[in-house]
């Protein structure tokens, strides 16, 4: 019976090992961008907006590839995520977990800014972190 318990215990151990580890595969030439909106771009509603992704592959959320990930738009973010935490899901951080590379948004008027940043098949951001650079926009 104790024999049977240390497996339990070690396989539990592992694999919560496993999930709490971040993605570090990162291509040194990867980047994340933000092809449009462009940065103080005057915008309607619904506001659309384009990834882009450079040395590194989309894939979904749950597939753990080396050097791959998915987007997450930060909206009106003043301080980014944790870097070593899975993001988290709300208005102010949308995740397109199924390697969406674009989506439509309706914003309230006014200034707004949007940022990307590129994780893991965990939502964990990778060891060196891919961060667009942050634009502002104004919807009308």
């Amino acid at each position: 019976m104790r024999y049977k318990l240390t497996i339990v215990a070690a396989i539990l151990l592992t694999s919560f090992n496993v999930f709490a580890q971040s993605n570090s595969d990162v291509n040194k030439e990867a980047m994340v961008y933000i092809i449009s909106p462009y940065n103080n771009e005057t915008l309607t509603n619904p506001v659309k907006i384009k990834f882009g992704l450079k040395g590194m592959k989309l894939s979904p959320a749950g597939i753990d590839e080396p050097n791959s990930g998915h987007h997450h738009l930060l909206i009106d973010l003043d301080v980014l995520p944790s870097l070593t935490k899975p993001i988290p899901s709300d208005k102010n951080h949308i995740h397109f977990g199924k390697g969406q590379t674009s989506t439509e948004l309706i914003l309230e008027p006014g200034a707004h800014t949007l940022q990307l940043l590129f994780a893991d098949f965990l939502h964990k951001p990778h060891s060196r972190p891919l961060i667009s650079k942050k634009i502002k926009i104004f919807v009308k």
